[in-house]
């Protein structure tokens, strides 16, 4: 009767584990919330997912801390001051790497910055307590990061073509270089140049995806410490949810970089399409 037991409650705690068993990949599945059925063409589905539902809580967001920071009164409040003093820091921001001519793009870099960040940090709120709602970091999608990528080039060739046509090419060809050095090192540069958005883009993506994966793993290490026993408990589970406390901290300031690393990227390839160098 005692080994009966015994198999039985070793088949509980094997049971209990598996049901908790965290899939660190699982929290980056796109699935579809609306329209799972809708398709544009053979193939195409055109389902609302839930990576468009936070890439619009994050648009909305935005929109909001903007609408909110606009009302220009002679003495601003708190919402008001952190407006115009993230307004300011990327203004700053695109007159030291582009300079006077960086004023214009003040608006498009803003709202790069901006959604990025929020969409980084909103993938960080624990909402996954509330029964059936899981937070989704659409950042940590190559699709996501590739397409923003994407426009910041897009805006760079067409800055560059409409500003100085032909001569654009000069970028890649270095100036008081030997000929026969000419050649190589301006292929070099074209083929560094072509790179940048996918550099870009895998940055954002990496970073991202990187620490939701550990955080998910020392999750696991969390369950399964409290499901095997006290002593597996303090040695295991503490220890992971101590450490998972830490580099949840570690995330939001990762959060920050990784939008200033994008926002100031841009920025500098924005400059060699204004200024050529």
């Amino acid at each position: 009767m005692a080994a009966e037991r015994s198999a039985a409650v070793a088949v509980q705690n094997l049971e209990a584990a598996e049901a908790g068993k965290v899939d660190p990949m699982k929290q980056f599945t796109i699935e579809p919330i609306l329209g799972s059925d809708w398709q544009l063409a053979d193939g195409i589905n055109i389902a609302f997912t839930n990576s468009a539902l936070w890439m619009a809580i994050t648009a909305v967001l935005v929109w909001v801390f903007v609408a909110g920071g606009m009302k220009r009164q002679l003495v601003p409040g708190r919402w008001q001051m952190a407006v115009e003093s993230m307004t300011g820091f990327i203004d700053d921001l695109l007159e030291a790497n582009v300079g006077a001519a960086g004023r214009k793009y003040v608006p498009y870099i803003f709202t790069l910055f901006m959604f990025i960040l929020f969409g980084n940090l909103l993938g960080l709120v624990p909402v996954g307590l509330i029964p059936g709602v899981h937070a989704f970091t659409f950042t940590s999608h190559f699709t996501v990061t590739g397409v923003l990528a994407i426009m910041s080039f897009s805006i760079v060739l067409i800055v560059g073509f409409a500003k100085h046509g032909f001569h654009f090419f000069s970028l890649f060809w270095p100036s008081n270089t030997p000929a026969f050095l000419a050649l190589p090192i301006s292929l070099i540069e074209l083929v560094s140049f072509m790179v940048r958005p996918f550099s870009l883009a895998l940055r954002l993506f990496v970073a991202m995806m990187a620490g939701h994966v550990l955080l998910k793993v020392l999750a696991s290490f969390v369950i399964a410490g409290g499901s095997g026993g006290i002593g597996t408990g303090v040695l295991v589970g503490v220890p992971s949810f101590v450490l998972m406390v830490a580099i949840s901290a570690l995330e939001i300031l990762v959060a920050g970089i990784q939008a200033y690393v994008f926002a100031l990227l841009t920025s500098l390839y924005i400059n060699d399409a204004e200024n050529l160098h």
